[in-house]
């Protein structure tokens, strides 16, 4: 249960337990007090028989006067309650000139019990209202109370890595939640400081590893052929590839803003899915839309397809497929290959950065693990989403980017 369901819970149930108390206090204390008043009449209309029989004799008591003799008994006072007739009843004994004589005094019982009827009649509706009323107000105040937190959960929730510029809402109120906002805040400095420390040091070493990487390729293609320099030759390869791959990463990360035009995706795509791949023996089939035109930086959309096709290629079996289509103002694109697949236990962790499955380690000898990382921050950039799709086999990625208008349109309202 939520902190707020948790306080009106508990503020509901010490109210309900203080009523409870306070009502059979109110109910024990009106009950004794109407009972000691119907005893005092009681006890008055005894003692009033009592003075007249002793003045004027046993016939000067009036009948119906809550007040009757009986015979002769023993000298005592007692009272006792009347439960057929509703009555409280005293008797007193009293002498006189032909001996002793017992007189009652009754008092009604009746309003006492009306009174109490009335009471238990107010108090059960009365008690379950204010119940809800204390529940209401606790959960609006809780609520309100809790609101700045709610604005600080929903600011954390949508800052990712690209906006750890933006800061969390500080309340005026000088309490804890401000206390609570300053901290995040704090927080959130240190952070975006060491994001940005390790995107610049990343990009760095980059930059600074390809001036060395390329003089090394040049010697080493310009050595005598010999499997050794081969061998180095395609080493070096690997690493300007990789080195190229940090640094797009780094700008990628840095939100590192790439000219946006009108562009062909179904030619891009066609051009790229041609490409000649590492294996010659795999069958890359295409069934593209034509004209489906997207907003985005031409570079960066061929580096996402290249990617995607060879990928699809280095775990395919024998074909990849390669689909594009429009689909509710977006472009649609489908490669599928008939590989052995992703294991389900993987498939949450494919898209992390130097992610290589184990069954896949042998085979791919080309992969940096940065590939579909490099793919998703891109479609990210064009405001699109790279997914896994559900698969009996082989593997199927579905990179969904808005259309042209579609994204003009959301820029204008952005504006």
């Amino acid at each position: 249960m939520g902190v707020r369901l948790r306080a009106t819970l508990a503020a509901t149930l010490t109210v309900a337990v203080a009523l409870a108390l306070a009502s059979f206090a109110l109910f024990s204390a009106l009950h004794a007090s109407l009972e000691r008043s119907t005893r005092q009449e009681a006890e008055a209309n005894a003692a009033a028989a009592a003075t007249a029989v002793t003045e004027h004799g046993t016939a000067s008591v009036p009948e119906n006067t809550g007040t009757q003799v009986l015979d002769g008994g023993p000298s005592f006072t007692t009272a006792w309650t009347d439960r057929a007739g509703g009555h409280l009843v005293v008797e007193q004994t009293v002498p006189t000139a032909d001996g002793p004589v017992t007189v009652q005094g009754r008092a009604s019982l009746v309003f006492a019990r009306e009174a109490l009827e009335t009471l238990r009649r107010l108090l059960a509706p009365g008690v379950p209202l204010l119940l809800g009323l204390v529940a209401l107000l606790t959960w609006a105040a809780v609520g309100r109370a809790l609101k700045p937190v709610s604005a600080i959960r929903a600011k954390v929730a949508d800052i990712t890595a690209n906006d750890l510029h933006e800061r969390v809402p500080e309340p005026r109120a000088r309490d804890e939640i401000r206390a609570l906002a300053r901290t995040v805040n704090g927080t959130l400095d240190r952070l975006q400081s060491a994001v940005e420390a390790h995107r610049q040091f990343v990009a760095d070493a980059a930059h600074e590893l390809r001036s060395p990487l390329t003089i090394l390729r040049t010697r080493l293609e310009l050595a005598d052929p010999s499997p050794l320099a081969s061998q180095a030759l395609a080493d070096v390869e690997r690493l300007q590839s990789l080195t190229t791959d940090l640094l797009l990463l780094a700008r990628l990360d840095a939100g590192e803003p790439a000219r946006h035009e009108e562009v062909d995706l179904a030619q891009i795509v066609a051009e790229e899915a041609a490409q000649q791949r590492p294996r010659p023996d795999v069958k890359v089939i295409m069934d593209l839309a034509p004209d489906l035109l997207v907003h985005g930086s031409p570079g960066r959309l061929r580096r996402l397809v290249a990617n995607l096709v060879d990928n699809a290629v280095r775990h395919a079996r024998t074909t990849v497929a390669v689909r594009l289509n429009a689909r509710d103002g977006a472009a649609v694109l489908l490669i599928t290959d008939d590989g052995p697949g992703i294991p389900d236990e993987h498939r949450h962790t494919v898209f992390d950065r130097f992610a290589r499955l184990d069954h896949a380690r042998a085979r791919d000898s080309g992969g940096s693990g940065l590939g579909l990382a490099i793919a998703r921050d891109i479609a990210a950039a064009h405001a699109g989403t790279l997914q896994l799709t559900d698969r009996t086999e082989g593997t199927g990625m579905r990179v969904v980017i808005p259309l042209y208008e579609t994204a003009v349109a959301q820029e204008k309202r952005q504006a």
